[in-house]
């Protein structure tokens, strides 16, 4: 005897259909339901008017009368977030967005967790829903790690009690891995490493010490580093790196799936960075390209200042890593092998 979407009484059901739709990076959850609610979906050839309704492999879905596609393979990016976007698909005020910074031809993306709107660094973004919401559970185990600039004075002594967490206004911070780099005039320079990332915990907590902070990077999240990614830039990760670094459990527990069709293809690490020209684009600029017209002249090059940039890498990754990489270089440019 069969039940609702045709399934056998007695059997698992299937997964919602706002969550299938979502999962086919169509539109959001929220989008989906909406759709429903307007009478844009249909299950089998009737229309649906809620979204209260589980659906198997079995069931044809349609959108406006055309097939839902196929759920794309779980993918993962990092993206170097600037200062000054929100971590939002859009903004009532007109503020600017991640998403609305991001470069043509990636998949319908969603955010895990988020950056504060001066907060900068890495961002993890996935299009899968299953895995943007068990990547955020402290559960998971996985270590937030912040560089942060703050103004004021604190004694390391002060920091290694956050460890045992702390409780402010209420609300409890876990255990926090936190120490002092180095004093630059009136500012500290710290490192903070957490696993839960309870809303603007960082600033919270070291306002309770008595810092005011006023640079905050995010500089990895679990495994993923941020390393030498440029601001404002976007690199997937590799499949094969992504199911390594989830785990069994991880992939489980999410409901990722590595197999897959990919949709819209974005170069990965390792592979050359940037957006995925749409076709119309490409014969623009090759019309643009054959055009007789001369070419307009190449500005002269500026050369790159290394103190400014040195100073840049120092913040971003901290003086022991920089020296780390410095005392490296001379070593290859000197011919000496590379140490593992």
């Amino acid at each position: 005897m069969a039940g609702k979407s045709g399934q056998p009484q007695g059997t698992k059901p299937g997964e919602r259909i706002a969550k299938v739709m979502a999962r086919a990076g169509l539109c959001s959850r929220r989008e989906a339901e909406a759709w429903i609610a307007a009478g844009r979906v249909a299950v089998n050839g009737k229309p649906i008017a809620s979204p209260a309704l589980d659906i198997s492999a079995h069931d044809h879905v349609t959108v406006d009368g055309e097939p839902l596609r196929a759920r794309e393979r779980t993918r993962l990016f990092l993206f170097h977030k600037p200062r000054g976007q929100l971590t939002s698909h859009a903004d009532a005020r007109g503020r600017p967005t991640i998403f609305a910074a991001l470069p043509k031809g990636l998949p319908r993306l969603i955010s895990v967790g988020r950056l504060d709107l001066n907060t900068e660094g890495l961002l993890l973004l996935t299009n899968d829903g299953g895995l943007a919401r068990t990547l955020e559970l402290p559960a998971t185990g996985w270590l937030r790690r912040y560089r942060v600039r703050a103004h004021g004075r604190v004694r390391q002594e002060e920091l290694d009690r956050l460890h045992n967490g702390i409780t402010i206004a209420g609300i409890r911070y876990g255990s926090i891995e936190a120490k002092l780099e180095r004093e630059q005039g009136a500012n500290a320079w710290l490192t903070f490493a957490m696993r839960e990332g309870k809303n603007r915990e960082v600033k919270n907590v070291l306002g309770h010490l008595g810092l005011a902070v006023n640079r905050l990077i995010r500089v990895s999240f679990g495994p993923f580093q941020l390393g030498d990614l440029p601001e404002g830039a976007v690199e997937e990760v590799k499949t094969r790196v992504l199911r390594d670094q989830l785990g069994d459990r991880i992939t489980a527990h999410s409901g990722a799936d590595f197999s897959g069709p990919i949709i819209s293809m974005f170069p990965a690490i390792g592979e050359e960075a940037g957006p995925v020209r749409h076709p119309a684009d490409a014969a623009a600029g090759s019309a643009e390209r054959s055009s007789t017209r001369p070419p307009a002249p190449t500005p002269p090059k500026r050369k790159p200042n290394r103190e400014k940039k040195r100073s840049r890498d120092a913040e971003r990754l901290g003086g022991p890593e920089l020296a780390r990489r410095e005392r490296r270089g001379r070593g290859l440019a000197a011919g000496k092998p590379r140490g593992r």
